[in-house]
């Protein structure tokens, strides 16, 4: 098992959140329930829409580090290379 990048949001075109964690399924689960009080249930970011994994956490942290820096307007260009209808990808990781 991996750690995987991630990005979370309120809707199509909506709030952005991205995250790392070890447990993808656990931690979407988290963000849909609204089980941990922060930015996320705040703003309503229920939808796994994109993920990255990568073999250790250092790569994650990095890969983590340099998409928070990213433009909005690349953020939801990668989005759509991968998910262009922006669905929900908690089902398909639970598969």
């Amino acid at each position: 098992m991996g750690y995987y990048v991630y990005m979370m949001a309120s809707k199509r075109n909506g709030t952005l959140y991205i995250g790392v964690t070890r447990d993808l399924a656990k931690r979407a689960y988290e963000h849909k329930s609204g089980a941990v009080p922060g930015f996320t249930r705040k703003y309503g970011v229920k939808t796994l829409v994109y993920f990255e994994e990568y073999g250790r956490l250092l790569q994650a942290r990095d890969r983590e580090a340099r998409m928070k820096k990213w433009k909005r307007d690349w953020k939801i260009r990668r989005i759509e290379e991968l998910n262009p209808r922006w669905e929900d990808l908690y089902e398909k990781i639970n598969a």
